[in-house]
């Protein structure tokens, strides 16, 4: 038997009866589904450092389990000394397989691990999309803090299918991840 990651068994065993309940879909096809998962983190100091963007992709790369990539800057920008096409940031974007591990640890054991946490906002982006931004590479188990020169946030992007906010919500709620308790007007 082929290895199927927990949250993807749990998906299709649970969270698509779970969703087609809730909508009334008729059709399992009609449930939203996570598409992939998009890590981002912005390296301002690339500008002065060059070796900055390279140490991020790396953490990035451990934390992802692939490859990151490097974001250029698209044009100049005399104030903040940034020429066009310089390294400002790295990115991955996860699907399938390595997309539901990364959700899992990070539900499980990176978002636990941020000191005083209550939740994560509950605002998505009007298409069922859902942004979260993280403060600290630290919180996640597969970075060594001694080996930490500098702490940089990042920004993860849940891209779902979903057509409407609500529908993401109750997806990524399903899912698991711990959205703040408040109550709407």
């Amino acid at each position: 038997m082929a290895y199927e990651p927990n949250l993807k068994t749990r998906y299709k065993s649970e969270i698509v009866p779970a969703l087609m309940k809730e909508f009334g879909y008729k059709t399992v096809m009609q449930v939203p589904r996570l598409e992939k998962i998009i890590i981002n983190q912005g390296v301002g100091q690339a500008v002065a450092d060059k070796k900055m963007v390279d140490i991020a992709q790396e953490e990035l790369a451990l934390i992802a389990g692939q490859k990151a990539i490097q974001t250029m800057s698209k044009k100049d920008i005399s104030n903040f000394k940034l020429r066009r096409k310089m390294p400002i940031g790295v990115k991955v974007t996860l699907r399938k397989d390595k997309m539901y591990e990364f959700l899992e640890r990070l539900i499980c054991i990176a978002l636990p691990r941020i000191r005083d946490f209550k939740g994560v906002n509950n605002k998505l982006d009007g298409r069922g999309n859902y942004t979260l931004g993280v403060s600290e590479q630290i919180i996640f188990s597969e970075i060594d803090i001694d080996k930490i020169n500098k702490i940089i946030g990042m920004e993860i992007t849940f891209v779902t299918t979903a057509n409407t906010d609500e529908e993401g919500f109750a997806l990524l709620r399903e899912f698991g991840l711990p959205f703040k308790n408040i109550k709407r007007n």
